[in-house]
């Protein structure tokens, strides 16, 4: 036996990773507090030295966290470490605010060592002066890429896209595409699988390298290649190439222009970060809290989610108009003031409920034209057996505290149908939108929200004073 073998576990040199980084995979809180304390005490070296061993992805995460005052400081400090890989990795507002502080041939070296989609990214959203000349300090190659890339639309497959890829003729044989591999310089080294296309540079099939790894050389690639394929065209949205590498279990995909020929290809790395995005910006957009990132600018966030915030302020009007009908059922009946909020509250979570499962059937293409009515039927019956459970719980519930049969049917009646009308308007609000071309999860809560406060309030004091009970 060694005496490494013999070490107790206090005796073995500690991890530096431990240091840095909790079981989360998270930087921990001291360490950011004692880069930031090196940074001010003007010791760059030493910051260096804690930061360098991080992963491209954690220093990333080391500028999203330090305070918006010491980001730049920190930039200055560790400007070495500040690769391309890096700035991929980095949030889009403190990516956006350490670019304007680079001269543009320094953001052109950063773009320069990045993947054409990512170099988009970089320089997509600075002033126009700015970007111009960002492109004018890159190599031509370069420059003639992120170009092309930036004339197509925001978040689509154009934008998205590697130029860098493998393309061999369909007549070649497997040694030649190996011989032409090994010695291609210029190549791309990070590809999954090799594109055939014929004459016109149109794609035919697709050989994964394994397979040319593992078939002799005479081998034909018109006879090896799979020739199904998934081609996504180049204004494709991102969302929708999103589903597609879902659907078909895609590592990657070539992009064709309108006239069907190869211009790029996606990788399902880029896939991940786009369905995290449109994950997450659904759920956002449905609660109008706009991008929602903690490092976006106050005044952005304020201006994002006041329009909302006054919407809302409006529907709150046409529910409150509604109370004011029945002002004197309220006053012969004060329980009713106590009661009414509670089938409006109900009533608008039903509907929430009902809203986030279709907005997110709409997304992920479970909901379309075929199969509309059949989810309509589906959550009318969901929230008939919720509006039935409640109905009797709210109903038994007011009937035995307050001593009143009569006022306990009512509540329970106002609920069930409060219920149901949040379910159809759950579901019904979204798909018009979806189908007026409109996007489902931008404004469905403030009409949903709308509707099951105003029928709540509607229905519960139209019945109480119907039935005398505020007689």
């Amino acid at each position: 036996m060694s005496d490494s073998d013999l070490e107790t576990p206090s005796a073995r040199a500690p991890d530096p990773a431990e240091d840095r980084m909790d079981e989360d995979d998270r930087l921990k809180p001291e360490f950011v507090r004692s880069v930031i304390e090196r940074v001010e005490a003007g010791d760059d070296e030493g910051a260096r030295a804690l930061v360098e061993p991080l992963h491209p992805a954690d220093i990333a995460d080391l500028f999203e966290i330090v305070d918006r005052d010491d980001r730049r400081k920190l930039a200055a400090a560790v400007a070495d470490l500040l690769d391309g890989d890096v700035f991929s990795e980095m949030n889009d507002w403190v990516r956006e605010e350490l670019i304007e502080a680079l001269e543009p041939h320094e953001v052109a070296d950063i773009a320069g060592q990045l993947e054409t989609d990512d170099a988009v990214a970089l320089i997509e959203d600075m002033e126009e002066d700015d970007q111009r000349a960002v492109l004018r300090a890159l190599d031509p190659d370069d420059r003639a890429a992120i170009e092309e890339a930036l004339t197509f639309p925001e978040e689509s497959a154009g934008r998205l896209m590697q130029r860098d890829l493998i393309a061999v003729p369909e007549h070649w044989k497997v040694g030649q595409v190996i011989d032409y591999l090994r010695a291609g310089e210029d190549l791309t080294t990070d590809f999954w699988e090799v594109f055939v296309v014929d004459p016109g540079h149109k794609p035919v099939g697709t050989v994964q390298l394994s397979w040319i790894l593992r078939t002799p050389r005479h081998f034909a690639m018109a006879d090896l290649m799979k020739r199904e394929q998934t081609l996504i065209p180049v204004d494709m949205d991102q969302e929708e190439v999103a589903l597609r590498f879902q659907k078909y279990a895609l590592i990657s995909a070539a992009v064709v222009d309108q006239s069907g020929r190869l211009v790029g290809m996606i990788t399902v790395d880029d896939i991940v970060h786009i369905i995290q995005e449109e994950a997450g910006e659904d759920v956002l957009l449905l609660s109008g809290a706009g991008e929602g990132d903690i490092n976006e600018p106050v005044l952005d966030s304020y201006k994002a989610r006041v329009r909302w915030l006054v919407a809302n302020l409006l529907t709150a009007l046409v529910a409150s108009s509604i109370i004011r009908i029945f002002e004197g059922s309220i006053e012969r009946m004060a329980v009713l003031a106590v009661l009414m909020p509670i089938v409006a509250g109900v009533g608008g979570n039903a509907g929430t409920q009902t809203l986030a499962v279709t907005v997110r059937a709409l997304a992920t293409n479970q909901l379309t034209q075929s199969n509309t009515w059949r989810a309509i039927v589906r959550e009318i019956r969901v929230a008939l057996l919720n509006g039935i459970t409640i109905a009797l719980l709210i109903g038994i519930a007011v009937a035995s505290v307050l001593g009143n049969p009569m006022l306990g049917g009512v509540i329970a009646a106002a609920m069930m149908t409060n219920i149901l009308i949040a379910g159809l308007a759950g579901v019904m609000v979204p798909i018009a939108l979806e189908r007026a071309k409109a996007d489902p999860a931008v404004a469905s809560s403030v009409f949903v929200t709308m509707t099951t406060d105003s029928m709540g309030f509607l229905v519960f004091l139209g019945l109480a004073t119907a039935s005398g009970l505020a007689g």
